[in-house]
């Protein structure tokens, strides 16, 4: 088993740990209790873990207080299914004295640590994530978020799990296109900070897609390594973690655009492309890079232009209500080189012309 202790100053426990495996998950419970005997436990999961039989795998025939999402999926992603879960909790009787084991993709974890957050002014939170995305990046870091009916992440809070356990063997009931489109946040953590993670996901991408469970707890470690790494150094996004947005502030327009019928992994992919047409716009590219990006996303599968519905209007319209906006507009994260993020007066985002955007949006 890999481990790893992410040292968050601004977190209660000063850090937490992170254990990855293959096959662990029917002994990540006793893991638990050894490590939070004294709370009581109420778990957060969705339908198609309870399908899948994680949940069951988990628990090992215990009776635990649980939550059920459903339907799966970022449209559960609301302020309802938050109350549902706080108010599920109050009606077994927990307190402050909970533990909230959420055990599932980026969803769950995101609704999971919400409401944990703001539960009796805040209890812990474990993270068990079952995906691609979660294990490279949402179980990590400790941003939680709710969706509005305009934009995603509306709501949300900074609230760094106790601890996070990854099964990388989970990720073999994953759907391809979930688990193809997890595997953008791996692309993204390579070119924003180490090329030659970069390297490693183009030598191996085969054994990758094969799902090997040797190479797949490689890059977890590796994911789990670079976010702990900027996390710990800027735990509230004040400046250097601003990169692990790389993609995002088109990504997420583009995902609301769609109705969230586009995956989060598929509309940052779009994003990163969008990110390098920019970098190309404001001189910061070299030749060639843009094109080992786009062939690495190309392999994945994922999508790499704007749906032929989406109207660049709406986009900008999205971009504009970013929940990191200025003055109705936000700072982008753009790279000089895979594995260097551009900076500029020591800030990691930097201001990009709107008509700049607006050009590159035309060429998606």
């Amino acid at each position: 088993m890999l481990e790893l202790d992410i040292k968050i100053p601004s977190c209660p426990q000063s850090g937490y740990p992170i254990r990855i495996g293959t096959g662990i998950l029917d002994s990540v419970w006793d893991r638990i209790e050894a490590d939070f005997g004294r709370q009581n436990k109420f778990v957060v999961t969705d339908e198609n873990l309870v399908s899948a039989g994680h949940l069951q795998t988990l628990l090992g025939g215990r009776d635990v207080p649980t939550f059920t999402i459903s339907p799966a999926g970022e449209i559960s992603k609301t302020i309802d299914t938050a109350v549902s879960i706080i108010e599920a909790m109050e009606k077994a009787y927990l307190g402050r004295d909970t533990l909230l084991v959420a055990l599932g993709g980026g969803t769950v974890g995101d609704i999971a640590g919400f409401a944990a957050a703001v539960f009796k002014r805040g209890v812990p939170v474990v993270q068990i994530p079952t995906t691609t995305v979660a294990q490279a990046d949402s179980s990590v870091g400790g941003k939680t978020g709710i969706d509005s009916s305009i934009s995603k992440n509306a709501f949300g809070a900074f609230w760094h799990p106790a601890g996070v356990y990854i099964d990388v063997s989970t990720l073999t009931t994953l759907d391809d296109r979930q688990f193809r489109a997890g595997l953008v946040e791996s692309v993204k953590h390579a070119i924003i900070a180490d090329a030659e993670y970069f390297d490693f996901l183009q030598a191996n991408l085969d054994a990758v897609l094969e799902r090997k469970p040797e190479v797949l707890e490689t890059i977890a470690h590796r994911n789990c390594r670079i976010k702990g790494d900027v996390v710990a150094a800027d735990p509230r996004e004040q400046n250097l973690r601003r990169i692990l947005n790389y993609g995002h502030t088109i990504g997420h327009a583009v995902e609301s655009a769609s109705g969230f019928e586009l995956l989060h992994g598929e509309a940052v992919a779009i994003g990163i492309i969008g990110a390098g047409l920019i970098e190309i716009e404001m001189g910061l590219a070299k030749d060639g890079r843009l094109e080992r990006i786009r062939g690495i996303l190309e392999k994945l599968s994922v999508p790499v232009k704007l749906p032929i519905n989406m109207a660049k209007e709406d986009l900008i319209d999205l971009i504009k209500r970013d929940k990191k906006a200025v003055n109705k507009w936000p700072r982008f994260v753009l790279t000089d080189r895979i594995g260097k993020v551009y900076h500029k007066h020591g800030e990691y985002a930097v201001e990009v012309a709107p008509e700049i955007v607006s050009k590159v949006l035309a060429e998606l």
